[in-house]
């Protein structure tokens, strides 16, 4: 392992490190001559831009601050972020600290905290927001960066209580998925009130203006993932809904694809909307949005409409088209190779698409930076820290579990069922140029199978060995498990990890994910999750402001190519 050292933040990593995880002094009016803050110079609603800078004058609730840029801006301490760590170190310090905290005894605290130090030193662990930002600063904030919450009861006290959820997880930190098949069809009728429905894409915008207004701290918004299966009677409705300006906008919005549906598209067949008999006398109790259990246990379905599939397919297209969404998940098979198939089936994703997960269940992630594995003397991966990191950091991701605060027992209860955990990557683009791979190449997807291979049997070896040590988590079955899609593929691929789950169990129901990275990748300036760099020079608008982005590794080969043509120049005078 690298020797642990001092990181300067500049330009924009420093902005979003101080306002979105460092942690932070609620107090404003602590701020004194010399603190370096965050400072907001526009306070425009949409566009509000903020600078990093030094106080160097206080006359009561006035400051005057000079920016890095050297401006000096004259604000109140209202308008200041404060924060009391000012550095990466600071913060790893602390996220050591908290995650070693819940070890059985005082001896193994402290070998962890070293451990996970260690690989927090220089980004090569950097942790999910929600974890940087919570752990160890404050005993109300989530640490856990999304969460799926069952799909509303279909009433309106359900509809409302499922808005308290989402707003309670918001406001802590989380972003939140929610598949609306629950909800019946527009102009159904609802008996009590001798009315009809609005529909279930009408509540998907209250839950999208709702997300709109929740601040999350510093300048991250409350974030939404809005889902609806391929037979709800509102399918249409809700895959054109964002081509009418101001319906839902502060929601992603995807369709959960069956396997029926996409025959149905292949072979250009009709395609039947249809939703439960809302009359039936245990609607309200049993009714809870699986269609395929509302059937298997005998139960009356309304036929809606007849559609040609291939027609809904294609509106899924053009609409993805016009306006970027909705995306599409193919749930069924989803839940065919998912872990969790024999006892908690995958119902919506988090709003990122990451992580399918049930009811009450939540995405716990962090991030290998892959930039930092690169073995230049021997012009490799460095396999040997690459898997010493990866296994060290499925323990930090399961301690994570027992040391965030739970705000609703449901959650508790699933995740210590399941112990889901997701350890991800960021910084591919950048490994890939240090070993002039192409990203794209025949060559690159040989080396992306060998590469993510080493990292999910790492990481499924150590939650074995965690399992051996601690338990399994409470729903494991060893030969059910092992019946997962993936696993089955894990088995094949790698038939040792197979043998450590019969043998020793597993902690976690899975273990690895691929999540975009976008914040906490600019941050440590490399190439966010697995995405090659759109371009070496650009611009980023934010809500932390306007800010030219010039990506470090395309500075260091600038700097490369000018030193090698000055020498060629110089060689010919």
């Amino acid at each position: 392992m690298s020797t642990m050292q001092n990181q300067r933040l500049e330009g924009l990593s420093e902005k979003i490190f101080l306002d979105r995880y460092a942690w932070k002094d609620a107090d404003t009016n602590n701020a004194k001559v010399g603190d370096v803050v965050l400072a907001l110079t526009k306070d425009d609603p949409k566009f509000p831009t903020k600078e990093v800078g030094e106080i160097v004058k206080r006359e009561g609730r006035k400051v005057t601050v000079k920016t890095r840029k050297g401006e000096l801006v004259e604000s109140n301490v209202e308008k200041l972020t404060l924060t009391i760590e000012k550095t990466p170190e600071e913060m790893w310090d602390r996220l050591a600290s908290a995650m070693s905290s819940v070890e059985a005894t005082p001896e193994l605290q402290e070998e962890w905290r070293g451990k996970f130090r260690e690989i927090l030193d220089d980004w090569k662990l950097v942790p999910g927001g929600r974890i940087a930002a919570g752990a160890g600063a404050s005993d109300e904030l989530t640490l856990f960066n999304c969460y799926v919450i069952p799909s509303p009861k279909d009433s309106r006290g359900g509809i409302m209580e499922t808005l308290t959820e989402m707003t309670e997880i918001m406001a802590r930190g989380g972003g939140v998925g929610i598949n609306l098949s629950s909800l019946r069809p527009r102009r159904a009728i609802v008996k009590g009130v001798n009315g009809s429905s609005s529909g279930a894409v009408s509540w998907g915008g209250l839950f999208s203006y709702t997300t709109g207004l929740i601040e999350q701290g510093g300048s991250r918004r409350g974030a939404l993932m809005l889902m609806i299966n391929d037979w709800h009677p509102d399918v249409v409705d809700f895959i054109t809904v964002k081509q009418t300006m101001g319906q839902v906008t502060n929601a992603n919005l995807s369709v959960c694809v069956s396997n029926d549906f996409m025959k149905a598209v292949k072979e250009d067949l009709d395609w039947e909307l249809v939703f439960p008999d809302t009359s039936d006398p245990d609607y309200d109790e049993l009714w809870d949005g699986d269609l395929d259990k509302w059937k298997a246990a005998g139960r009356q379905v309304i036929h809606y409409r007849t559609v040609k599939a291939r027609e809904v397919w294609h509106t899924i297209i053009e609409s993805a088209w016009k306006s970027a969404e909705p995306g599409v998940v193919f749930m069924e098979y989803y839940n065919q190779m998912s872990n969790s198939w024999y006892f908690n089936p995958i119902i919506c994703t988090n709003p990122c698409g990451e992580q399918g997960l049930p009811g009450w269940g939540v995405c716990n992630l962090s991030a290998m930076n892959l930039s930092k594995f690169y073995d230049e003397a021997n012009h490799d991966v460095a396999w040997d820290e690459l898997a010493t990191t990866t296994r060290y950091s499925v323990r930090f991701l399961d301690n994570v579990i027992d040391r965030t605060p739970y705000h609703f027992a449901e959650n508790e209860e699933n995740q210590k069922n399941e112990r889901r955990v997701g350890l991800g990557t960021m910084g591919l683009a950048e490994l890939m140029i240090k070993l002039n791979i192409r990203y794209g190449s025949p060559e690159s997807l040989e080396f992306l199978d060998k590469l993510y291979g080493f990292i999910a049997r790492e990481a499924y070896l150590a939650s074995a060995d965690i399992a051996e040590e601690k338990g399994s988590f409470k729903a494991f079955d060893a030969e059910l498990y092992l019946q997962s899609g993936f696993m089955k593929n894990m088995a094949e691929v790698y038939p040792e990890v197979a043998e450590a789950v019969r043998e020793k169990g597993a902690r976690n129901v899975t273990v690895i994910t691929q999540a975009p990275t976008g914040s906490t990748g600019t941050m440590v300036g490399t190439s966010t999750g697995i995405e090659p760099y759109f371009a070496f020079k650009y611009f980023r608008q934010s809500r932390l402001g306007f800010d030219e982005q010039f990506v470090p590794i395309a500075q260091e080969w600038w700097i490369v190519i000018r030193v090698k043509s000055f020498r060629i120049t110089m060689s010919q005078r």
